[in-house]
């Protein structure tokens, strides 16, 4: 049997915007990324940035055989970026990423936090529009995931750009984001816009304050399964 996953879903991520993605298990969240990404195919719509048809891929996996430099120049080399200018600029950013010092080591001797910054770093060589971002945290242990998000809200500050987050923790939604999509149930669409109206440059403590407590609890009833509302 087929199943819709989504259902007339309409997204706009402004140019420089941190958004995230919300909802019940199963409603499409991860469709919806893969479909901007360009992994899956579109049985209908469009999906535009700049006004024109998003065709890049980002990709998070590291190669193995590869040092952690060959892998996030990988992508400028495939743009036809020469090896050794393309190095030079990878190896320029490792510092602000937190990752001087591993520029030479293999992915399997990075914890998954610096796994998860080479992934970034080399998302941010190649000029994206905008960053994807599917539970990226969703595998690591919890202080490991605190400082990683805290590292993120600080590097988005001082870089910029836009990002999709999907994410099933409504603190990491308002910690980082501009907006928050909340998303139905299966098939998926969009039920509520909410502003996170607190100020930046913003780091996790965010989350703490009163006006992001509130919004928590918005987050969390929107998300409930019906049958537990009933």
């Amino acid at each position: 049997n087929e199943v819709v996953a989504l259902g007339g879903v309409t997204l706009t991520v402004a140019d420089g915007e941190f958004a995230a993605l919300v909802g019940p298990s199963g409603c499409g969240k991860t469709t919806l990324l893969n479909l901007i990404a360009g992994l899956d195919d579109v049985d209908g719509g469009r999906i535009l940035v700049d006004g024109e048809t998003l065709t890049p891929v980002q990709q998070d996996m590291l190669f193995p055989w590869r040092t952690v430099l060959e892998n996030v120049s990988l992508g400028l080399e495939v743009q036809g970026v020469g090896r050794s200018e393309a190095r030079a600029r990878a190896a320029e950013m490792f510092p602000q990423f937190g990752l001087g010092g591993f520029e030479h080591r293999r992915p399997h001797e990075l914890s998954g936090g610096m796994r998860q910054r080479a992934s970034f770093l080399r998302t941010y060589l190649l000029g994206r529009p905008f960053l994807l971002l599917d539970e990226p945290f969703g595998a690591l242990d919890a202080i490991t995931r605190g400082q990683l998000q805290a590292w993120l809200a600080e590097t988005w500050n001082r870089i910029g750009g836009s990002a999709l987050l999907v994410t099933h923790d409504p603190h990491e939604a308002v910690a980082l984001s501009d907006r928050v999509f909340v998303m139905s149930s299966r098939p998926g669409r969009i039920t509520n816009v909410l502003e996170v109206d607190l100020p930046r440059p913003r780091t996790t403590h965010a989350a703490e304050t009163e006006a992001a407590h509130r919004l928590i609890d918005v987050l969390r009833h929107e998300t409930e399964p019906e049958e537990a509302l009933a």
